[in-house]
């Protein structure tokens, strides 16, 4: 894992609500939601322009995000504690300003 990118570990963020007309690999159910970052990776080819025949895709960061499960999950009832980690690439996130959306 590296250290470098937009986002550093421990900045919080919100994950673009987007519903793009084409291939996307970030989940529903965290568009919208505010989480953290826990690791960066190295830049990785983009998945959505290689889905499209894009093989020489430009390489972005992607970053390990976690949330907490309630947040996520509206009648959530496990543990407080209960997180979801997920890779998210860095154009599907920006600076969080404040709490959920």
């Amino acid at each position: 894992m590296i250290t470098s990118g937009r986002f550093q570990p421990g900045d919080v963020v919100l994950v673009r609500n987007d519903d793009p007309p084409h291939h996307h690999r970030t989940p529903w159910y965290v568009m919208g939601k505010t989480g953290w970052i826990d690791a960066v990776y190295e830049p990785w080819p983009n998945p959505e322009e290689m889905a499209h025949g894009q093989h020489n895709a430009a390489k972005i960061p992607l970053y390990r995000v976690e949330f907490d499960q309630r947040d996520l999950w509206e009648s959530y009832e496990g543990p407080e504690r209960d997180r979801l980690v997920i890779d998210i690439f860095e154009h599907w996130l920006e600076p969080a300003s404040g709490g959920d959306s």
